[in-house]
């Protein structure tokens, strides 16, 4: 009886802790799913949050309404401190940068800023309007580049444009020197970014190295002649679908493919004859001024290439990529198709790195002339081979010439590195 009673004892107890057992690890499982799902919510919001937002830009008249979601002041800290990812021409990944490192806010320095008003007028007018013509066609122009590690987008690009275009509108309107050359106005209402150099091959770089270009002036003939011998070609609107002319260097096209004769004559259209110097000058520079020898005289400006890489270092005759040409009725800088490109004006135009730098940033260079301060502003709003990707280099374009002993002349008065500066909208 003794032995019955204990043997029930056990079982009831032995029930009795497998019950507490039972009960305890449910209480414990549901407490760690309910942290697994807040944690889990968490992060869903967090990645909400932080998604890059796709800009939707509507224009109207001149006036900008932008639908993005103002970045909160934690997401600003969160990519000022965040690595900013550098990509070639194609858009691959290249490497990555600290952007506090890079682009940090200052003051701009007191010395009158210098430009052409009319000039500048027209480029960042020409500008704005692709931002307005063209964003959908071209999502390049949507990347902020860099400076978005300072939190700037790109409706704070274009919102500078803005206020750029009304203050000069209002200061040539009442005969006046603008605003915008006074570095207290500059300060007062425009953030005021440096730029850092950034070249991995000279990490004691600091300024920015300034080249120039230029638009050069070239006699020229409508037949090929003996010393009118090298072609300039435009590709036919047909040329999108077969893109048989990817299949060239520029050697091939200059042994006479596209001439009669040729394996694929008649398939391109012959613009010009020049020396071979022109060729490479209108190519190197992407315009040319022709001054025909029948009287006519037009610009020509690059169009498309031949999906060869530029290749740096190496000599120009050497190069496999090759330019075809239309003729157009401006100074062309940037634009994803030849007809949409932007009209620029030379002392206010600046080439460099669209996709890592951003379209129509405003930018002003420092460098000492005469023992002075000199400040020089240009707009952001062409590119070229050379600058993707780079940090480190800017094209000045110096103007139209019509010899390279004129450019070299001109260009000395120029700095070959400079302190540069983004100017964004407060």
């Amino acid at each position: 009886m003794n032995i019955l009673f204990n043997q029930k004892f056990r079982i009831t107890v032995g029930c009795a802790a497998l019950l507490l057992v039972s009960l305890a690890s449910s209480h414990l499982y549901t407490q760690l799913k309910t942290k697994q799902i807040a944690q889990q919510d968490n992060f869903f919001t967090q990645q909400e949050n932080f998604t890059p937002f796709k800009s939707q830009i509507f224009l109207t008249s001149n006036r900008i309404f932008d639908k993005q979601n103002d970045f909160s002041s934690q997401q600003n800290l969160l990519a000022a401190s965040a690595p900013y990812p550098v990509v070639d021409e194609f858009k691959k990944y290249k490497f990555s940068i600290n952007g506090s490192q890079i682009v940090t806010p200052v003051k701009l320095p007191s010395s009158k800023v210098n430009f052409n008003q009319k000039d500048l007028l027209t480029v960042l007018v020409n500008t704005r309007r692709y931002f307005q013509d063209y964003s959908s066609e071209d999502p390049d122009i949507l990347r902020t580049g860099m400076l978005a590690t300072q939190g700037v987008t790109v409706p704070d690009v274009i919102n500078t444009l803005n206020f750029m275009i009304v203050v000069l509108k209002e200061d040539i309107a009442n005969n006046r020197a603008t605003r915008l050359q006074d570095p207290k106005f500059i300060n007062s209402n425009f953030r005021v970014i440096k730029w850092t150099a950034y070249n991995p091959k000279d990490k004691k770089q600091k300024q920015l190295r300034i080249t120039k270009y230029a638009v050069f002036t070239h006699p020229g003939s409508r037949k090929k002649t003996s010393t009118f011998n090298t072609p300039i070609y435009s590709l036919k609107d047909n040329s999108n679908n077969d893109k048989f002319y990817t299949r060239y260097t520029k050697q091939d096209v200059l042994s006479g493919i596209y001439e009669p004769g040729g394996r694929e004559f008649g398939k391109v259209t012959s613009l010009a004859y020049l020396t071979r110097n022109g060729l490479e000058e209108a190519i190197m520079e992407g315009t040319i001024l022709i001054n025909f020898t029948d009287g006519y005289k037009a610009f020509f400006n690059v169009d498309r290439n031949n999906a060869m890489p530029y290749i740096r270092g190496l000599k120009a005759t050497a190069q496999k990529r090759y330019w075809y040409f239309r003729e157009v009725d401006a100074i062309k800088g940037y634009g994803y198709k030849i007809d949409a490109k932007i009209s620029i004006k030379p002392g206010v135009t600046f080439a460099g790195d669209v996709l890592n730098i951003g379209l129509g940033k405003v930018i002003v260079i420092e460098h000492t002339k005469a023992g002075r301060k000199y400040l020089q502003m240009g707009v952001l709003a062409d590119t070229g081979g050379a600058f993707l990707p780079n940090l480190y280099q800017l094209d000045f374009l110096a103007g139209i010439f019509k010899n390279k002993k004129e450019f070299g002349q001109n260009i000395s008065q120029l700095p070959e590195y400079a302190t540069a500066y983004f100017l964004v909208k407060k």
